[in-house]
C-alpha cells in the first residue's frame, strides 16, 4: 500500500526552484533515506514533503488525498516530524514535553485522557526513555533528548515519520538504539520513515529506498544494495580517494602515496593496521591475502596493491615470487601477526626473506612467537604493543632515528 507519491513535484523557496520533476512514492512500512551533501536539497524535500513548506508546483498526495487537503491537526495525526532546528528551552520534565504530541488528539484545554497517558508511556518505551520521564528536559544528553523528541513524535501516532538528519552528533549507542527503533517501528507497526543522512553505512543498514542527491538534482533512487556502489558514492561526495566496498558495506578513504610498506597478514589481523597507515599516508603493499580472506577485501577498498592467492589453497610459488618482488621496493615490512596454518605457512618464508634481504621488519607479533616461527633471526625485529607502536616506528624511521630495542616486547 502507497502512503506517499508525488507527481510532478517541484520545490524550492519563494517561487525558486531548488528540485524538479520530483515523483517518487513510499509504501507502508517502508524506510526511505536522502543522501547527498550539504545544500543538495534534502532538508527543503524532507519540508515539503510533510506539508511544512508549499511546493513551487506539482502535488504531495498522502494515502492518495492531495497533502493541501488536511486540516492542522488530521495532518499532524498522519505525519509527525522531526528537524534538526534547536528546540527551545523547556522547563518541564520529559514525560511532559512528550505529552505535547498528543495535541492532535485532546480537548481545547490540552487535557490528557487515560488513553492518551498510556500512549505518552508507550512512546517511551519504545525509545527505551521510561528512565527519563522524571528528568528535565533541560538536563538531558544529545542522546536523551533525540530519544525525548521521536517519543514526543511517536505520541502523534503518525503513519509517516519525517526526520532530518536524526543520528547527526550521537554517540554509537544512541546512533543505533535508534536505528533499531524505526527498524522496529516500520516492521512493527508499519510506520512509513523517510529521512535523510550523512552516514552511507547507517543507510545501507536500516533503509528500502535511498534517494541520491546532488547539486539540485535526484541523480539515483532506488534499494541501496543496488544503488550505492563504488562509483556512485564517489560521485555523489565528489572525492577521488573515496572507495565504497559493496560486499562490506563500508566507505573507506585510500592513502595518496604511492607504496613504501609492505605488510604480511591474513585472518583479518591486517584490517585496523591498513587503515591506521592510509590515515597517516602510507603507501601499502600486502601479501600473500587469500582471495577470501576480510583483509583482502578491505585492502582492495583502500586502492591497496594485494598479493593474492585463491581461497582455500596453499600459497603457490607464482604469489610467493610476486610478493617477493614487490617487498624488494618497500623500505619497511609489517609483520601483523596472522595465526600460521598449513595454508598460509609460507608467509612465515615472506618474513625470514624480508630479514635476509635487511629490511626493517616490525612485527605486531610476540618475542616468544617470533622464537617458534622465526629462529635466531626474531632478535632482527623490532617489536611493537600495537598499531600505534607501528606508526611510531615508522616515524622515527622516517625521521632518521633508527627504532631501538624492542616495542612494547611480551
Amino acid at each position: 500500500m502507497t502512503i506517499i507519491t508525488t507527481d510532478q513535484l517541484a520545490i524550492g523557496y519563494s517561487r525558486k526552484i531548488i528540485i524538479d520533476n520530483i515523483n517518487l512514492e513510499a509504501l507502508k512500512g517502508q524506510i526511505v533515506c536522502l543522501l547527498g551533501p550539504n545544500g543538495s536539497g534534502k532538508t527543503t524535500m524532507l519540508r515539503t514533503l510533510s506539508g511544512l513548506l508549499a511546493p513551487v508546483k506539482g502535488t504531495v498526495y498522502l494515502n492518495d488525498k492531495d497533502l493541501n487537503g488536511y486540516k492542522g491537526t488530521d495532518l499532524s495525526k498522519n505525519i509527525a516530524v522531526l528537524l534538526t532546528e534547536k528546540v527551545p528551552g523547556l522547563y518541564m520534565t520529559v514525560f511532559e514535553m512528550v505529552a505535547m504530541g498528543r495535541y492532535p488528539y485532546t480537548d481545547y484545554a490540552h487535557r490528557l485522557t487515560s488513553k492518551d497517558t498510556a500512549k505518552v508511556w508507550e512512546a517511551l518505551e519504545r525509545v527505551n526513555g521510561v528512565d527519563l520521564a522524571e528528568k528535565n528536559f533541560l538536563e538531558l544528553s544529545d542522546g536523551e533528548r533525540q530519544k525525548a523528541l521521536l517519543a514526543r513524535a511517536l505520541t502523534q501516532e503518525p503513519e509517516l515519520l519525517v526526520l532530518d538528519e536524526p543520528t547527526s552528533f550521537l554517540d554509537i549507542r544512541h546512533k543505533y538504539e535508534i536505528i533499531e527503533v524505526f527498524n522496529r517501528l516500520a516492521q512493527e507497526k508499519k510506520t512509513t520513515i523517510i529521512l535523510s543522512v550523512h552516514d552511507i553505512e547507517l543507510a545501507v543498514r536500516c533503509c528500502d529506498i535511498a534517494i541520491l542527491l546532488k547539486e539540485n538534482q535526484i541523480v539515483g533512487y532506488g534499494p541501496p544494495e543496488k544503488l550505492l556502489t563504488e562509483t556512485s558514492i564517489r560521485d555523489l561526495y565528489g572525492l577521488q580517494r573515496l572507495t565504497y566496498n559493496e560486499l562490506l558495506g563500508v566507505a573507506e578513504l585510500s592513502s595518496p602515496e604511492p607504496p613504501s610498506v609492505f605488510v604480511i597478514a591474513g585472518n583479518g589481523t591486517g584490517v585496523r593496521l591498513y587503515r591506521l597507515l592510509s590515515r597517516y599516508h602510507y603507501g601499502v603493499c600486502s601479501g600473500i591475502i587469500h582471495e577470501n580472506d576480510v583483509d583482502y577485501q578491505v585492502g582492495k577498498s583502500l586502492k591497496m596493491e594485494m598479493i593474492m592467492e585463491r581461497a582455500f589453497e596453499g600459497i603457490g610459488e607464482p604469489a610467493f615470487q610476486k610478493a617477493e618482488a614487490q617487498m624488494v621496493r618497500m623500505q619497511w615490512v609489517i609483520d601483523a601477526g596472522y595465526p600460521v596454518g598449513a595454508i598460509n605457512a609460507r608467509n612465515v618464508d615472506l618474513v625470514k626473506r624480508a630479514l635476509a634481504m635487511n629490511k626493517p621488519v616490525l612485527s605486531l607479533r610476540n618475542y616468544a612467537q617470533s622464537c617458534q616461527l622465526f629462529g635466531d633471526k626474531a632478535d632482527q625485529i623490532k617489536y611493537c604493543p600495537n598499531d600505534s607502536g607501528v606508526i611510531e616506528a615508522l616515524s622515527q624511521y622516517k625521521t632518521g632515528i633508527k627504532a631501538t630495542g624492542r616495542f612494547g616486547l611480551l
